[in-house]
This record gives structure tokens, C-alpha cells and sequence, in this order.
């Protein structure tokens, strides 16, 4: 498969699609509540404007985004969403019903607060602002600075995060009105608080405690505080916190092997590629160790979009390969938890530029979400005392008549319009003008070659 090819098909509807199905019922009482990651920058803002060009949205990662090798899922185009703007009232209600059509319990914004400075608020205040809008959520204060290498460390920083405990104080007193909201994701009457970096705070349990004190002293009842895991930093109860909250792929990466077989079309590429299964075991084995730690799952993941070349993937991602995983992790958090604390954390609904969302895009359509309700219909009380090994010996349910006839129609017309585009292209070149050639074994990937 060449470049061309590998676009085509990407850009297309492919073996796993599956149309929005309103005929099935949203799962009425789910045994596990899945809270998806939110991320709010699908709107322009004049910090962004500045550092990366006028009118930058996550879209603009997302649209630049090309495959590195054969197999590789990019650009990831959306689908019945299309490019949408965050901020818009009608989206946040599209969304809120697709979500609860297909099992999602709520969204956990990422919220961002900068010594009493605000970034990309806007998505919630139009939430804030709408109560009619159904939509339980929380927040993730993603307190790490902002650098231009999108992971949070120290170098190249873009907007520099101050912590003090005036400003902890100020932050406290900011989420307040997100504290009154009634659709505000609560745990046995507690507002539930993610706090994504903990340790940044000088003192971070003295942190904690002032803000369990605000809120009381508000009325606001004592808010569940958690962290999210990194590799370093797993142990809620070191900080006074709740508990955690598993965030794949990050901790686990490093101790997967990497893949050495891929044929790549960009030989100066220095992403590194590794197998979705691969992540979904690691993480599912590290379940059973972190007792107060909420399980996560990733539907997939691959964030060459923002890093060029430079990125992390990891391949074979399917919706049945996703919904084993998210299986393993509805049946682990039953057995550690009851009433309220049985969540199990997506990342997440839209994380276009890290390759990881929920939401439909053009080749899978509805398919992950699809899964996402077929899992949780499926749950049942008598699999918490089930082996774990038999918890995972997933059946796909199987296809109707219609369905299978739908899916080879499908696919036959594909094929016809993929055939009729490229002859069509081909018509279309000059003579003198250039192709994209298969490179030969060992060959510069990027060769092209004029036409006779």
C-alpha cells in the first residue's frame, strides 16, 4: 500500500463502521458509571493565536496529520460532529445526548487556571449557562504549565503555572459555582475533584486539606479529591486525596516493546509504535495492584497530529479489541468499589489530537461508542466472583442478516469509489508532472519520480 492509498482508505468507512443506531436503548441502570475526559480546545483563543497562529483550534493538529507507515490510522477526520466549535450551545447538546444515547455518565472537563487567569473556560461557562443541557461533569484542574511541546514539562514554556496557597485558596473559590451546579458529578453527596499533578504544590497535603476546608466552610459538603497516575506518582493517600485515577497509555508506555516490522513511507519519522493490546494488558494487570485507583481505558492512541513525526502510537486498535479492555476494567472496578465509587475513566471523548476519542469519526462511524453501550449491557452482578480470564473471553454479538448485507454493500461500493478515484487522479497528471512511486527495499520512502 502506498501513501495515497493508506489516505484513502483512512478517509473512508472501513470493516468496523457502524451508522448511529437510535433503535437501542441507552443502558437504563449501568452496574459501572463511565466519566469520559473532556478537552476544551475546539475554539479559538488569543493565547493560542499567539503562540501558534491565528484562528489555531486542536482541529488545526488534527487536519495536518499524516501516515507515518503502512497501517497507520491518519488523519483521523471526524463524522457526524464534523469540525465543530466547542462553545456553541447546540454542540454541547448534540453531545450530552450522544453521550447518554450510548452509556457515558459524564464528562470530566480539563479545567485550566493559571494564578487566577482562565483558559479555554468557555466550553463550560456555555455548559454553566445551560442547565437545561444534560450533562453530568467534573473537572480535572490540569495544573502543569503550558509548553510548546504539549507534555507539561519545563522547557520552551508557554504559560508558566505558579502554585501558592493564596492561589490554591483563589482556585478553590473559583469552582464554587461548578460545586452548586446540580448536574455536578458527585460521589455519596461529595463533588467529585481531579487534580492531574498533585505533587507541583509546595506543600501538596496541606493543599488538599485547605481546600476540603473551603468547601465546608461553604456549605459545600468536604468534595472527593483524587489525582490522576503517573509513573512516578501513583499513591493517592501520600497527598490526603481519595484516590487516584488510572490515565493510559502514559505510565505503562516505556515498558512496552516497541514494533521493528513496519514499512514506513516517511524515513526521517522518529515516532515510536507499539501495540494496543500490549497496552491493554499491562494496564489491565496493574488493576488488581492499585487498590484505591479508579481503572481507565483508552480507546486508542496516537498523538503524531500535535508531534510530527515525532509522536507515540499504538496499532490494532479495534472496537472489540477496545471493549474487552473496557470489560476487564467495568468488572474490576465492581469488585473494588460499590454505590457510587464504581467508575471506570475514559481517555477520551475527544482527544483528536492524541488519536484518542469516543466521538465518530469518518472510517469507525459510531463503532467505539457503539461497544462502549454493548459492554455495559452486558454487565452483570454474578461476573464480579467470575476468573478475570473468563471475564475476557469476549463473544462479539453477532451480526444480523440485514447488518452483514449492509456491511458487504458497504464495502463494495467503497472499493468502486476507491477504484473510480484513483483512475480519476491518475487522468488528472500532466505529463512532466510528479507521482508518489512505491519506494524499492530499503529505498528513501519519500522518492518521487517525474512521469515520462
Amino acid at each position: 500500500m502506498n501513501l495515497l492509498d493508506q489516505i484513502t482508505v483512512n478517509t473512508s468507512p472501513g470493516p468496523y463502521y457502524e451508522a448511529n443506531d437510535e433503535t437501542v436503548p441507552p443502558p437504563a441502570h449501568p452496574l459501572v458509571r463511565l466519566i469520559a475526559f473532556y478537552l476544551p480546545q475546539f475554539h479559538s483563543i488569543p493565547e493560542n493565536d499567539l503562540w501558534w497562529g491565528a484562528g489555531f483550534t486542536e482541529w488545526t493538529n488534527v487536519t495536518k496529520a499524516v501516515p507515518r507507515f503502512a497501517g497507520h490510522y491518519q488523519p483521523r477526520l471526524p463524522g457526524a460532529l464534523g469540525f465543530y466549535d466547542a462553545t456553541r450551545t447546540d454542540v454541547l447538546r448534540r453531545q450530552a445526548a450522544m453521550a447518554k444515547q450510548y452509556g457515558i455518565g459524564g464528562f470530566c472537563f480539563h479545567h485550566y487556571w493559571f494564578s487566577g487567569r482562565r483558559i479555554l473556560e468557555k466550553p463550560l461557562e456555555t455548559l454553566l449557562a445551560n442547565p437545561d443541557i444534560d450533562l453530568p461533569f467534573c473537572v480535572n484542574w490540569a495544573n502543569e504549565s503550558w509548553t510548546r511541546r504539549w507534555d507539561g514539562r519545563e522547557r520552551s514554556v508557554l504559560l508558566q503555572q505558579e502554585h501558592t496557597v493564596e492561589d490554591s485558596q483563589a482556585f478553590a473559590r473559583s469552582l464554587e459555582p461548578l460545586f452548586q451546579d446540580r448536574r455536578y458529578i458527585r460521589i455519596d453527596g461529595r463533588p467529585l475533584l481531579l487534580i492531574y499533578r498533585p505533587n507541583l504544590f509546595p506543600d501538596p497535603k496541606q493543599t488538599v486539606e485547605q481546600c476540603r476546608q473551603h468547601f465546608k466552610s461553604r456549605g459545600l459538603g468536604d468534595p472527593y479529591i483524587a489525582m490522576v497516575q503517573r509513573q512516578d506518582d501513583k499513591d493517592a493517600s501520600r497527598y490526603g486525596m481519595d484516590a487516584a485515577v488510572s490515565f493510559p497509555p502514559f505510565y505503562l508506555t516505556h515498558s512496552i516493546p516497541v514494533r521493528r516490522d513496519l514499512e514506513w513511507f516517511d524515513s526521517r519519522a522518529l515516532c515510536t509504535v507499539r501495540d494496543y493490546d500490549a497496552l491493554a494488558e499491562a494496564t489491565i494487570s496493574e488493576y488488581a495492584q492499585d487498590k484505591q485507583t479508579f481503572p481507565g481505558v483508552s480507546p486508542s492512541w496516537d498523538n503524531d497530529a500535535r508531534m510530527s513525526g515525532q509522536g507515540s502510537c499504538f496499532v490494532g486498535s479495534t472496537p472489540a479489541a477496545y471493549g474487552r479492555w473496557l470489560k476487564a476494567a467495568c468488572i474490576t472496578s465492581m469488585r473494588k468499589f460499590s454505590g457510587d465509587e464504581r467508575l471506570v475513566f475514559i481517555n477520551a471523548w475527544n482527544e483528536w489530537a492524541e488519536g484518542t476519542y469516543l466521538e465518530p469519526d469518518r472510517h469507525f462511524g459510531y463503532a467505539y461508542l457503539a461497544e462502549t453501550r454493548r459492554v455495559l449491557n452486558a454487565l452483570s452482578p454474578e461476573m464480579v466472583n467470575m476468573p478475570l480470564s473468563a471475564d475476557l473471553a469476549w463473544t462479539r454479538p453477532k451480526l444480523t442478516i440485514q447488518r452483514r448485507a449492509r456491511r458487504a454493500a458497504r464495502l463494495a461500493l467503497n472499493f468502486v469509489a476507491n477504484c473510480a478515484e484513483e483512475i480519476a487522479w491518475k487522468l488528472r497528471q500532466p505529463r512532466g508532472g510528479f507521482r508518489i512511486n512505491r519506494p524499492a527495499e530499503g529505498g528513501d520512502k519519500r522518492l518521487r519520480e517525474p512521469v515520462d
